[in-house]
């Protein structure tokens, strides 16, 4: 069977949910950390937050079927198989960027306010730099989490065979997981190709993972409070 466009489409899969998580996923850690108020509302986001990270990836899967695949007719597409991930790994983002900015020291804001800068200024400036190395491998690990699963995306993007990539985003496309599933649950006989598809999975993966360490690694000895 072919593995091509199974590969291209995790790596479309990644790529789109990363444009879409990380801008959302950073900017709202941001914002709870430096600029949420402790009040019902936010102690209520925040557990909300807490309770969607734990929630099952195939809840997220039934979800992206129900609401973007058929209330919205989008269909299985990779725009749904975006939309699905993001909200997967959204609360992970969220919460390691609320917690790298709020392990930065408030000497350092202190500094920069009396220094003449702004809230903002200081936040983005002082701030999120010092906190850059906990968001990036917050950001690659649940990365990392979404390309493995398959419960999201066998509901909302991949199909089991999908000769030709996708044209647009309103295409479904074939995913490593999924295609991985489908060898082991649906063909017989192809023990070989269940192995191939595993190890190329695992490698991207465990790349992700590496290079999570290696981020980690350079900004814990790059950042000195």
């Amino acid at each position: 069977m072919m593995i091509m466009p199974a590969i291209v489409g995790t790596l479309e899969l990644m790529a789109g949910t990363a444009v879409i998580a990380l801008p959302l996923g950073i900017l709202t850690g941001i914002y709870l950390a430096e600029y949420a108020k402790d009040n019902k509302l936010n102690r209520a986001i925040r557990g909300a937050i807490d309770t969607l990270n734990g929630t099952p990836s195939v809840v997220f899967g039934l979800f992206g079927l129900s609401f973007f695949v058929i209330y919205l007719g989008i269909g299985y597409s990779l725009i749904a198989g975006w939309a699905t991930l993001s909200m997967m790994i959204l609360p992970v983002i969220i919460r390691t960027t609320e917690e790298s900015i709020r392990a930065v020291p408030n000497e350092l804001r202190e500094a920069s306010r009396a220094m003449g800068a702004t809230k903002w200024q200081t936040t983005y400036r002082v701030v999120f730099p010092a906190a850059i190395g906990g968001t990036i491998t917050g950001a690659i690990l649940s990365l990392g989490r979404a390309t493995g699963e398959t419960a999201p995306i066998m509901f909302t993007a991949a199909v089991a065979f999908h000769p030709s990539l996708a044209k647009s985003i309103m295409d479904p496309v074939m995913a490593l997981p999924y295609h991985l599933y489908y060898l082991t649950a649906e063909v017989p006989g192809t023990t070989g190709n269940q192995y191939a598809t595993a190890t190329i999975l695992l490698i991207i993966v465990l790349s992700m993972f590496v290079l999570a360490s290696v981020v980690r690694s350079h900004y814990n000895k790059k950042i000195r409070w």
